[in-house]
């Protein structure tokens, strides 16, 4: 299972797969390669590829990450032939069984390599550009991993859980017979968007007219909150639910949604050790009285 993600090196957009079971990072070497040729992307590949340094440089890494299965007999095979050399993506992993560069197909397709063949690479490219890409990947890495050190995936599944609790309250108190399907449907996203106007300034919708990129991913405000924040968004869904049950109108829940968002934001925003969390005690997530103004 791989993780796609994106870094931008100097307003290139270069994609990155992180392999889930590993600590290892590819990089896309198409993207890096349309630095230098945006319509044949392929052809500065197999140009970096076919030279013997290159292939040196690739063997030593096979042999160091690789040692079981790199193909020694057919690498020299093919450094002693006589002629020019063409080498390309596919006839170096399936040659050499390698294990270094990936070519895709599909969602994720194009030439992918380790971090450190596509640092190499990026070198032959522009010196310059590399550093550009070497900044922004370190940048990467480094949300990657506070988000890790934060919990932040957990925060995020929770808030979707916990969100049941939220619907059964616009379900129990809010949908009645008399409604028809879209006016059901535009309650319960009605409701959603309190939460977001509450806590982000801004409806879904809006997010997406800003965002139109990533709206087409699929992806939406939610997934680019702050652990603290999503922490904050557990407890207004739980305010929230209770309100409405408590026959509170929508005016006065947002009222006080926002109270409890820009206080409880603050707090933890201000509380730097709340950003170190791994494990959340299901305790620091309960807000105070869901009936404080």
């Amino acid at each position: 299972m791989a993780q796609k993600s994106k870094i931008n090196a100097s307003g290139v957009e270069i994609s990155v797969i992180d392999i889930t079971d590993s600590d290892n990072s590819y990089i896309s070497l198409t993207d890096i390669a349309k630095y230098k040729n945006s319509e044949d992307p392929r052809v500065v590949i197999t140009n970096w590829m076919s030279s013997y340094s290159t292939i040196d440089f690739l063997a030593v890494w096979e042999e160091i990450h690789n040692l079981e299965d790199f193909n020694r007999l057919e690498f020299q095979s093919v450094r002693n032939e006589r002629g020019r050399l063409i080498m390309t993506p596919k006839q170096w992993i399936e040659r050499m069984q390698a294990k270094g560069i990936k070519s895709k197909a599909g969602k994720y397709g194009g030439t992918y390599a380790h971090s450190d063949i596509a640092f190499e690479f990026a070198s032959w490219i522009s010196p310059e550009f590399k550093l550009y890409i070497i900044k922004d990947y370190q940048r990467l890495k480094k949300d990657e991993a506070e988000r890790k050190a934060i919990g932040w995936d957990e925060k995020r599944a929770l808030t979707k859980l916990n969100y049941h609790i939220h619907t059964d309250a616009v379900q129990t108190y809010l949908i009645t017979d008399e409604l028809t399907s879209e006016e059901k449907t535009y309650t319960f996203a009605n409701e959603a968007d309190l939460l977001n106007v509450a806590l982000f300034g801004k409806r879904a919708t809006d997010w997406r007219k800003e965002h139109p990129e990533e709206a087409k991913k699929g992806e939406n405000i939610r997934d680019y909150a702050s652990a603290e924040e999503l922490i904050v968004l557990i407890n207004l869904e739980n305010f929230n639910a209770e309100w409405i049950s408590q026959g509170l109108t929508q005016q006065e829940r947002l009222q006080k949604l926002r109270s409890v968002a820009f206080r409880q934001t603050e707090i933890l925003q201000k509380n730097a050790a709340k950003r170190k969390l791994g494990n959340v005690n299901p305790n620091l997530l309960k807000g105070g009285d869901p009936n404080a103004d």
